[in-house]
């Protein structure tokens, strides 16, 4: 019988396992090619898994809710339209490796402060309380439905094990909603059993003693945070870090956006932000400077011909992901506005594609929208800098005029990078970012869009 296996597909270059939702073929039905055969999620985007090959499922090796690696086998599809022969329980017999427990490599979280991670060991599946564990797609419903890890904890799972599914959960939440469920405390049922976790490293280092005894709550990081948690600690440990950072006149940008952004939202239907302005501004620099547009191999130097911006969006959850707008100097200031807003959204919403947070060869982090006024980001391995915004502020500043110099009230803002020093050094650093102060500054406030 010619058989096709169907593996765990690649969901993008920092994503190494994913969350198997729900199977949409049972086992021993037909399949035609590039039908969905089940729906999977990351700690990124949830995706569909298409069918490789037309023919009959005659065998799913993993079960709703199980985390595998990507590469593996997850299935097999008889291609000669025959099904083997049911063994003495009925079911069908097929000859296929034996699926192995994921112990998964640290994927990265891109962001300003989420990347691509490094290679610690983490459990099968998402843990909670230590005791019961939940899939990414759960606790994401969780957070977003603002139901408690008490209430979380109660919920009687019929996945594999015990395990929430998201039919469970939507349930739960449905029947919350209709004032079904009462005000809950800690459970007082014995938790579902713990699915056991690969051994830690042993690390010769001895950790910092750490005191309980005061009025404290113990939380256990989600699975993103985890990702993000390594993923710094990766970039710090790769990269030797130098911040360099200059002080922009933008006065000329604000203006113009003042002046522009009620006509713009009503022609194009977007909003206008300054995020597009800084990205066009960047990808010009980068032009100027293709050595800051790199990555390193080993001794060996990657020069990225593509200009692929990626920007730290902030979640719900309070963690960030990093989308990346492809081509950004081959966007007009409108083209960059619609992409800038539509990955925003859609990242918010856990609406991207795999591709859409990949690939990216340089990141901007706007800080100045949580009020500061500048920050020293960490690098998005495997990129070489990052820019960091601070908050645009009023302030009395010097005037350079063909009269004379003179006082007045100018809109301010610090620019920040972090670059690697392996390969950038302080003078092309420190000239890159101030070529980017350059372009913001030389705005033209009489400029069409």
């Amino acid at each position: 019988m010619a058989q096709e296996e169907l593996k765990m597909p690649k969901m993008g270059e920092s994503v190494h396992e994913a969350t198997i939702i729900r199977w949409l073929k049972n086992e021993g039905e037909s399949v035609d090619a590039d039908e969905t055969l089940l729906e999977i999620a990351t700690d990124k985007v949830d995706s569909e898994v298409p069918s490789t090959a037309a023919g009959i499922l005659v065998k799913k090796l993993f079960n709703d809710g199980d985390v595998v690696q990507v590469g593996t086998v997850i299935a097999l599809i008889s291609t000669d339209g025959s099904a083997p022969a049911p063994n003495s329980n009925g079911s069908a017999k097929a000859e296929s490796p034996t699926p192995t427990p994921v112990s998964a490599p640290t994927p990265v979280m891109a962001a300003a402060n989420t990347m691509a991670v490094a290679s610690a060991p983490l459990a099968t599946m998402v843990q909670s309380n230590g005791v019961r564990f939940y899939s990414p797609l759960v606790r994401t419903i969780a957070s977003t439905e603002g139901i408690s890890q008490v209430e979380l904890d109660t919920i009687a799972g019929t996945g594999a094990e015990g395990r929430v599914t998201k039919k469970d959960i939507l349930g739960f939440v449905e029947l919350k909603k209709k004032g079904g469920v009462a005000p809950t405390s800690a459970p007082t049922s014995s938790p579902a059993p713990a699915i056991s976790s690969p051994a830690p490293a042993v690390s010769n280092s001895p950790k910092p003693a750490t005191s309980l005894s005061g009025d404290v709550e113990i939380v256990e990081m989600d699975r993103m945070r985890k990702l993000i948690a390594d993923h710094m600690v990766m970039s710090k440990q790769t990269s030797p870090h130098v911040t360099s950072y200059v002080e922009a006149d933008v006065t000329n940008i604000v203006m113009w956006r003042e002046r522009i952004k009620k006509s713009f939202e009503k022609r194009e239907n977007e909003k206008i932000t300054y995020t597009p302005i800084f990205i066009e501004a960047i990808a010009r620099a980068i032009k100027d400077f293709p050595m800051i547009n790199v990555s390193v191999e080993g001794t060996k130097i990657i020069v990225k011909k593509n200009i692929n911006i990626g920007m730290a969006t902030a979640l719900p959850s309070g963690n960030l992901i990093v989308p990346v707008i492809k081509n950004a100097d081959r966007l007009n200031l409108i083209g960059i506005t619609k992409a800038v807003n539509d990955l925003a959204n859609r990242a918010r919403s856990n609406k991207l594609q795999p591709d859409e947070i990949q690939g990216g060869t340089y990141t901007l982090t706007n800080v100045g929208s949580f009020g500061n006024v500048m920050g020293t980001p960490i690098i998005n391995q495997p990129q070489v800098a990052i820019m960091a915004v601070g908050a645009i502020k009023k302030k009395p500043a010097v005037i350079e005029t063909p009269q004379g110099d003179t006082i007045g009230i100018r809109h301010m803002m610090f620019l920040s990078m972090s670059y690697d020093h392996r390969v950038v050094d302080g003078s092309l650093g420190g000239t890159f970012i101030r070529r980017v102060a350059d372009y913001l500054e030389q705005f033209d406030i009489n400029r069409e869009i």
